[in-house]
C-alpha cells in the first residue's frame, strides 16, 4: 500500500505586537507618507488623497515611495526613510 503525505498550508505566525500610536488630531504641518506597493492606479489614488490633505488639512507634503514590487516586503530602507521623513504613513493597495 502506497503511502500519501499530507502537508498542511497553515503556517505559524508569530506572535510579535506593534504599539500603534493614535493618528493626530490636527493635519496642518505634517508630512504624510505614501508606500506605494507598485499595482496600477495607487500612484493616482496617493496623488488625489495627498492632494486633499494639502488642500483641506494643511498637509505640509507629501511623499510617495515604492516598493520593489507588490509581493515582497518593503526595504527596511525604504521603511526607515519614511519613518524618518513622515508623521503619519499609509499604505494600501489598488487596481
Amino acid at each position: 500500500m502506497a503511502q500519501i503525505r499530507v502537508l498542511s498550508p497553515i503556517g505559524v505566525a508569530a506572535a510579535q505586537g506593534v504599539a500603534v500610536p493614535p493618528l493626530p488630531r490636527h493635519w496642518s504641518g505634517r508630512t504624510i507618507g505614501f508606500l506605494d506597493n507598485t499595482k496600477s492606479n495607487f500612484d493616482r489614488l496617493a496623488d488625489e488623497i495627498g492632494a486633499l490633505l494639502r488642500q483641506r488639512y494643511g498637509v505640509k507634503a507629501v511623499l510617495r515611495l515604492r516598493k520593489a514590487n507588490a509581493s515582497t516586503p518593503a526595504s527596511p530602507d525604504l521603511i526607515a526613510e519614511l519613518a524618518k521623513q513622515c508623521d503619519v504613513v499609509f499604505t494600501g493597495s489598488a487596481d
